[in-house]
Order: structure tokens, then sequence, then C-alpha cells
């Protein structure tokens, strides 16, 4: 890889250009970059379509009282996701920056059932990516915060391919 590739993007790009398969007997759909206010949307889609798994991992999840807080809606279709039967696993970063809106995300989303793991202590986990039905995925540089999902300069990329989805998962299992 070259030196310029580097950070959330530099990871996102060798993800995605190693694991993308070049086998016309399986066809993968072309990638979605989602900008900005268009990530919340597709993330909540892909969540209220998910059948078996979903898994997570952010560095900040923020939820508020606002009836209007896109992470708070975010959550609500996680909780709605195990309450089908999805089973649903958060991972969290736990530092001290993050860690008062993490705990809150994470009373609100144990209280529906979800299961929320924090990634080991001594290192910031700083990934921000979306495993779902071990297919789908959702990596970039959003944050669950409001200012992420709405006004933020964002970029993320939806990928459909079980290869790729199943190394974030490996990658992430190690994180628990």
């Amino acid at each position: 890889m070259r030196t310029w590739v580097r950070g959330s993007v530099g990871l996102l790009l060798a993800l995605c250009l190693t694991a993308l398969p070049a086998h016309a007997h399986n066809p993968v759909t072309e990638p979605q970059l989602l900008e900005n206010g268009s990530y919340g949307p597709v993330l909540i889609q892909k969540i209220q379509q998910a059948k078996r798994r979903i898994l997570c991992v952010f560095f900040l999840f923020k939820i508020t009282d606002s009836p209007r807080s896109l992470p708070r809606a975010v959550a609500s279709e996680l909780i709605a996701a195990q309450r089908r039967g999805v089973e649903v696993t958060v991972v969290l970063d736990a530092t001290r920056q993050t860690q008062q809106d993490n705990r809150n995300a994470t009373r609100i989303l144990a209280q529906g059932g979800v299961r929320v793991v924090f990634a080991p202590a001594g290192t910031t986990t700083h990934a921000k990516a979306v495993a779902i039905d071990d297919r789908y995925v959702i990596i970039g540089s959003h944050n669950l915060t409001q200012s992420a999902l709405t006004r933020n300069n964002e970029l993320s990329l939806l990928v459909d391919s079980p290869q790729l989805a199943a190394r974030m998962r490996r990658y992430l299992e190690r994180l628990r």
C-alpha cells in the first residue's frame, strides 16, 4: 500500500480492495458511498432488513433526549432487531473521552436486550463499522452522534461482500 493511504480512509480502502471478489459466479453490487447525512437513513434501513446478526463497533454512541435524535433512532432500531430475533452486539470504546456517552448508550441498549461490550482497556477503539447478516459492511468515519449524522463532513462506504464481512467479524471478535 502506498504511503499516502493512512488512517480510517486508508483502512477502508485497503479492506475493500483486498476483500472484493473478482469471480463472476459471486456477484457483488457496486459499493455505495455514504456522504454526510446519507449514512443514518441507510444504516437504519439495513438494521430494519437484518435477519440474523448485527455486529457494530463505534468510538462514540451519543444518545440525547431529543425526539429528533438520529442516534436514538439507531438505538431503537437495534433494540427492535434484537426483539425480532436478530443477534445484536455493539462494541464501544471505553476511554475517558467517550465513557459517559457510551455508558448512557449501553444502559439504553441493554434495557432493550442488546448485548453491549466495551473494547479492552488500554487502547482507544476508534473504529466505526457495522456488519449485517454476514454480508453487508458499513465502514468509514461516522460516529453515532447527532452532529456526525446530520452536520459533519463524514464519509463511509456500504459494501455487499460476505468476504469483507467475515474479515471484519473476525477482527471485531478479538475486541470483545
